[in-house]
C-alpha cells in the first residue's frame, strides 16, 4: 500500500460536511479516531443523530471525499449513532432513563396528529432510535389501537409504585386506555384530567429511551399546561393541515409553547394533497403552502407533507403503521424523512451547547 498522508485523511474528515447537520464532521464532535494502518486507513465516526438507513449512502460520500487522500488502499469507515440527553433539571422519577421529550401537538382536532405521532415514532425506531410513545389525549386516547396493542392489555406494575409501558413493535408505549375499559368515556372536568395525566406522568417508569414523542390533546387548555409545567419538554412539533382555519390554530399552538418557552421544532403538514386512488390524480383540496407559510412566519422548519392517503388511514387503524406495513412505499418514505430531519435538527440545537471533543489519529 502506497505511503498514505495521516494528517491530510484527518483533515479531510474532519472537514467533509455532514449533510443532515450542515456542519463538518469535526464541528459535530463525531469524529472518534482515524487510523492509518500498512493495511488500510480505517475510520470510526460517532454521528449524534439517527440514521441508520443512509449509513451506505454516507459512507460512499465520504469515501468519494477522501479519494485524494487515500488513493487505492482499502478505507473501512465505521459508523455508529448516540442521541446525546438534553440537559434536564429535576427530571420526574419515570423520565430518568429519557434522553429528549417532544410534543407532537396541533390547535384543532381531526389534522392527524395521532397518526403523526405513531407513525413518527415507528420511522425514528427504524432509523435506529430508542422510542417511546405518550398518549396524553385522555379524553380520546387512540395510541393503544395504532401501534397495535390488543384490547384489554394492562401494564405491569414495578414495586407497586409505576407502570411499565406496554411494548408495541418495539416501542414503549403508555396510555389511559391501558387502565380503563376500552368503551369507558373519560366523563372528567379538567382538575380530573390534569390529575389522570399527572398520574401517567409519575408513575411511568420509561427504560432508557433516546425520544419520547407526547401525543398531546388538541386545543391550548389544561393538559397542555400541565404538560409544560410538569415535564421537561426538549422541543414541540406542530402538525396542521393547509386549511385556513387549521393554520389558524396551529398558531395558537405555537405561541402557546412561545410562552412556556419550549421551543417549536418544526412544522408537518398533514393532508397536503389528496391521491385519487383510482387513477393516482393529487390535488390540494385543502389548499397550498399553508404549512410553508406557517413555518417561515415562525422561523422554524417544515419538517414534511403528507398526503391525505387511504392507506396511512388503513395501516394506521390496522395497528402497522405505513413504516411497518409498506416500508419501502411512497407514505413511508416521507416518514422516514422526517424522522432524520427531526433528529438532526435536535442535535444541532444540543451541539451549540457542547464543546468539541479530542480526535484520536493513529499511524502504525
Amino acid at each position: 500500500m502506497p505511503d498514505i498522508d495521516q494528517k491530510a485523511v484527518a483533515q479531510a474528515v474532519e472537514g467533509f460536511v455532514d449533510p443532515r447537520l450542515g456542519q463538518t464532521l469535526a464541528e459535530a464532535g463525531a469524529v472518534e479516531s482515524v487510523r492509518v494502518t500498512s493495511e488500510a486507513v480505517d475510520i470510526s465516526l460517532r454521528l449524534p443523530y439517527v440514521a441508520a438507513r443512509e449509513h451506505e449512502q454516507l459512507r460512499a460520500q465520504l469515501a468519494q471525499a477522501l479519494a485524494a487522500s487515500t488513493g487505492s488502499a482499502p478505507l473501512n469507515i465505521r459508523i455508529e449513532q448516540e442521541v446525546r440527553a438534553t440537559a434536564i433539571e429535576k427530571p420526574l422519577p419515570g423520565l430518568a432513563g429519557v434522553r429528549n421529550i417532544i410534543a407532537i401537538a396541533s390547535g384543532k382536532g381531526g389534522v392527524g396528529k395521532s397518526t403523526t405521532t405513531s407513525n413518527l415514532a415507528l420511522a425514528l425506531q427504524a432509523q435506529g432510535a430508542r422510542v417511546g410513545v405518550l398518549d396524553a389525549d385522555i379524553y380520546g386516547p387512540s395510541q393503544g389501537m395504532m401501534l397495535g396493542v390488543a384490547p384489554g392489555t394492562r401494564p405491569d406494575s414495578v414495586d407497586d409504585k409505576f407502570f411499565r409501558p406496554v411494548e408495541a413493535h418495539g416501542i414503549q408505549v403508555m396510555s389511559m386506555s391501558f387502565l380503563v375499559d376500552e368503551d369507558t368515556p373519560m366523563v372528567w372536568r379538567g382538575p380530573m384530567v390534569s390529575g389522570a395525566l399527572q398520574q401517567l406522568l409519575n408513575q411511568t417508569e420509561w427504560q432508557d429511551l433516546d425520544y419520547l414523542l407526547i401525543d398531546m390533546p388538541p386545543g391550548t387548555g389544561d393538559i397542555q399546561l400541565t404538560l409544560s409545567q410538569r415535564v421537561p419538554v426538549t422541543a414541540a412539533i406542530i402538525v396542521t393541515t393547509p386549511q385556513d382555519i387549521a393554520l389558524l390554530d396551529a398558531r395558537r399552538g405555537i405561541e402557546m409553547f412561545r410562552k412556556v418557552d419550549i421551543p417549536v421544532l418544526g412544522v408537518i403538514e398533514n393532508m397536503s394533497t389528496h391521491i385519487c386512488s383510482h387513477c393516482g390524480h393529487e390535488e390540494s383540496i385543502f389548499g397550498a403552502g399553508g404549512g410553508e407559510r406557517l413555518a417561515h412566519d415562525y422561523d422554524c422548519e417544515l419538517l414534511g407533507q403528507l398526503p391525505l392517503a387511504m392507506a396511512i388511514r388503513e395501516q394506521a387503524d390496522s395497528g402497522r403503521g405505513c413504516v411497518l406495513a409498506d416500508p419501502e412505499g411512497p407514505h413511508a418514505q416521507r416518514y422516514l424523512e422526517i424522522a432524520i430531519r427531526v433528529s438532526a435538527l435536535l442535535a444541532r440545537r444540543q451541539q451549540n451547547r457542547r464543546a468539541m471533543p479530542n480526535i484520536a489519529v493513529f499511524n502504525d
